[in-house]
């Protein structure tokens, strides 16, 4: 019995230590800048009494230089798996309060060996980052270390989801590992992300930069586009990645959890049709049909303050999960330009990747025209559009509210790049071309004669409209599968989706295409 208790007085000691990670003191700190500890943000993510931690005895690289008398509780990160919303989810949190949360060795074992039991029980991924970086210490083995990391990052990737919560420092080759993920999601006032930091920026090219304008989640979300998401503080984070876990399957071979309604809604919504302006020049915020489209409070935005000319993000409709992919013509009148294009190229390929039917909602009046596009690889750009929608085997909805012109009509995902449905409201346009840019195109030498220039363009533009953009006359060639009334959207799409889930489609076996990047 004396063996027995001193065994159990031991392993209480090391688990008390390994808990207290860097002391009461700094957890304080970390409290005091409103951050919680790296077991606070993991209790937080999981159903109580469901966390399960692995690798809490690991030691880190003793003979690393300057190590051999070091203790550090965890080797710096918490990690192990647990139940969130009673669906498996493996996590791990980088400890601040241990040595900055810098990755070693043994570190990076432990987010090795935790992604790798993502990977093969099935279950997505949540990484809390909050480290200063490699551990200089350990030389050559932190650098393997990331290197190991990354590897799994691929590995993972298009299998489990990803969700990387940034809520702290975030710097170097560790940023990478994040832009391998699926969604970043970070904190407003303590992350930050960087590969160089303004004090190495400043002696390297003389420019003086904040640490706000080189890394903040603010312009990592409107600017880079880095960041997919920006909260208030940790607990927003992981509530915000609680949500996408919600629309997420939890690998590649499984249905998205969708909770289909025993009713489809497909009773016609009148407030549909007062959202078409009758001049087709004048914006309409799409967010207006986006809302009335979706089941209510369900619509969850991505990349909400990046490429703001088109909006993307994940919904239901009917209880069906989806992801939604809209031109926005209050900005940039909709049209598409490079970052709009790798936006939507990419939520795309996440969503084919787990499964998740794209809805798609048209009003686009071409790719942006300018010799800054031109020069940036507009073509390229738009070609990953093209790309993504063209291999993208999921159930594809389409449909073209207004404008839809020229390359950017196939880049919105036409019938011709693979949509199973293309709807119409009596609205929509599909042309070469803007009727305005026709006319003056076809008709430059009567305009040039008429006494009233701009009057006879208007009346030309409303017959070319009437006869040759007319969505009756891309439905009579086959084009379009129905003309319908905007009210009748909710219903019709709902319906599409519910039948279309038993989709399959097969395309020529090889190892991937090569996506124009």
């Amino acid at each position: 019995m004396a063996l027995s208790d001193r065994l159990s007085q031991r392993l209480e000691t090391k688990r008390a230590k390994a808990m207290a990670g860097g002391g009461a003191a700094k957890a304080e700190e970390r409290h005091a800048k409103g951050l919680l500890t790296a077991r606070e943000r993991l209790d937080v993510l999981f159903d109580d009494g469901t966390f399960q931690e692995t690798g809490m005895h690991v030691r880190h690289h003793a003979t690393a230089f300057g190590m051999a008398d070091k203790e550090l509780p965890t080797d710096g990160v918490v990690a192990g798996n647990g139940f969130v919303a009673g669906r498996q989810v493996a996590a791990f949190s980088q400890d601040f309060t241990v040595s900055a949360g810098t990755l070693g060795k043994m570190h990076a074992q432990k987010l090795v060996s935790t992604m790798q039991y993502a990977l093969k029980m099935g279950v997505p991924l949540v990484a809390c980052k909050d480290s200063g970086g490699a551990r200089i210490q350990e030389g050559v083995d932190a650098l393997s270390g990331y290197g190991q990391v990354f590897y799994q990052n691929v590995m993972l990737t298009g299998v489990v989801p990803q969700i990387a919560l940034i809520l702290g420092p975030c710097a170097g080759g560790a940023a990478y590992s994040p832009a391998l993920m699926d969604f970043v999601i970070m904190t407003r006032h303590n992350a930050h992300m960087f590969i160089t930091g303004p004090e190495v920026i400043k002696a390297v090219t003389g420019q003086a930069f904040t640490m706000d304008q080189v890394g903040s989640a603010e312009m990592h979300a409107t600017i880079s586009g880095n960041a997919h998401f920006v909260a208030e503080d940790d607990a927003h984070a992981i509530d915000i990645a609680k949500a996408l876990l919600s629309y997420l399957p939890s690998n590649n071979t499984e249905d998205p959890p969708h909770q289909p309604w025993a009713d489809i809604p497909v009773e016609a919504d009148p407030a549909l049709d007062q959202l078409v302006p009758d001049d087709p020049s004048e914006p309409m915020d799409v967010r207006q049909v986006i809302e009335r489209l979706v089941d209510e409070g369900s619509f969850l935005e991505v990349h909400a303050g990046w490429a703001c000319n088109l909006i993307v993000g994940l919904a239901r409709i009917g209880g069906m999960v989806c992801g939604i992919i809209a031109n926005q013509p209050a900005v940039m009148a909709g049209a598409l330009d490079i970052n709009a294009s790798d936006k939507g190229a990419r939520f795309v390929r996440l969503c084919n990747v787990f499964n998740i039917p794209v809805v798609t909602l048209v009003d686009v009046p071409g790719f942006l025209p300018g010799i800054e596009q031109e020069r940036g690889g507009i073509i390229r750009h738009g070609a990953k559009l093209l790309f993504a929608y063209g291999s993208a085997t999921v159930p594809k909805i389409t449909v073209i509210l207004r404008k839809a012109y020229g390359g950017s009509y196939l880049a919105m995902c036409s019938q011709e790049m693979g949509a199973d449905w293309v709807l119409a409201w009596p609205s929509a346009e599909i042309a070469v071309m803007g009727a305005e840019g026709a006319i003056n195109i076809l008709y430059r030498k009567e305009l040039g004669e008429a006494e009233d220039r701009r009057a006879k363009a208007r009346e030309l533009a409303t017959a070319y409209r009437d006869e040759f953009a007319s969505p009756y006359l891309s439905a009579g060639n086959g084009y379009i599968t129905d003309v319908i009334m905007p009210s009748e959207t909710r219903g019709m799409v709902a319906l599409a989706l519910r039948k279309s889930l038993a989709k399959r489609e097969l395309r020529p076996p090889k190892k991937h295409g090569n996506i124009p990047l």
